[in-house]
């Protein structure tokens, strides 16, 4: 059993997004992500999480009809070259933010996955996490991911999924075992959506004891209708901001090292967690 890193020695200013992509369009939700990552910037943040799909709009009819327009394309290595997303690139370098921006990837392998780019402080785009859980159509378009993944922003470690992912406790339990201080996760949810939205991402914090960041989506037409309420989470699962289900917003919290320690210490769930679950399951009759 494996216990968790260390805390980070200074506080972590983050911000979580929801806004509305126009479908297909690549170029002009770029500038509209690097308008929101200068805007978090301007907050004091130093990480910026957008919503699932933001660079081609979680709209799988245009996905489908379009998937090259729609995609961005990786090297071997996992690098981004898409001139389209210079206005990301160069707004991530001017305030030195570490940007997290979904997109459709296309591999040199052939593979098209939902991603979790990453826009480094020097504006370098690489291919962060691939989602591993498809939620329903979504494997019509997509391939799953393979393995998790884990963002170093200065001694943070913080665990990379996307929508469907956490709603898998599994999934966060591994960010956790992996030693992330927090997880962060672009998505989208359709309205009528708003209960199962706002309990997934507080109970995976509180499960892990770790802060989350949750973006979403907003707006749309239906039946790709988004309902926002973007949100950060506290390593008990409270929340730090959250937004409304309508309009466009930054929302900025403040990661602290200390609370991160003293959740961990009065509720060690982590530190406690068995290596198995007893062995072999017993059944009786009642």
């Amino acid at each position: 059993m494996t216990p968790p890193h260390t805390v980070p020695t200074a506080p972590l200013t983050v911000a979580t997004v929801q806004a509305t992509p126009t479908p297909g369009d690549v170029a002009g939700n770029a500038v509209t992500a690097a308008d929101l990552v200068r805007r978090a910037g301007d907050q004091g943040a130093r990480v910026a999480v957008l919503p699932e799909l933001f660079l081609c709009a979680y709209h799988p009819p245009s996905l489908a009809a379009d998937p090259v327009g729609t995609d961005v394309a990786a090297d071997p290595a996992g690098e981004v070259a898409d001139p389209r997303l210079d206005p990301l690139r160069a707004a991530a370098r001017r305030a030195g933010v570490t940007a997290l921006v979904g997109a459709a990837a296309r591999h040199p392998d052939g593979r098209r996955t939902i991603a979790a780019l990453v826009v480094d402080r020097t504006g370098a785009v690489r291919v962060g996490y691939d989602k591993q859980q498809l939620w329903g159509d979504e494997r019509e378009l997509f391939s799953a991911g393979d393995r998790g993944a884990t963002l170093l922003v200065d001694d943070w470690r913080l665990g990379l999924g996307i929508c469907y992912d956490g709603c898998f406790p599994e999934h966060g339990r591994a960010a956790a075992l992996d030693g992330a201080h927090g997880y962060l996760c672009p998505s989208g949810y359709l309205a009528g959506s708003e209960h199962r939205r706002d309990l997934y991402y507080a109970a995976r914090a509180l499960d892990n004891t770790m802060f989350v960041v949750f973006a979403n989506a907003v707006g749309g037409v239906d039946p790709w209708r988004f309902n926002g309420g973007a949100a950060i989470y506290d390593p008990q699962g409270r929340v730090l901001a959250r937004g409304a289900d309508d309009g466009t917003e930054v929302l900025v919290a403040t990661l602290d090292p200390a609370a991160l320690a003293a959740t961990r210490a009065a509720h060690s769930m982590l530190a406690d967690r068995l290596p198995n679950q007893g062995g072999t399951r017993v059944s009786m009759s009642g």
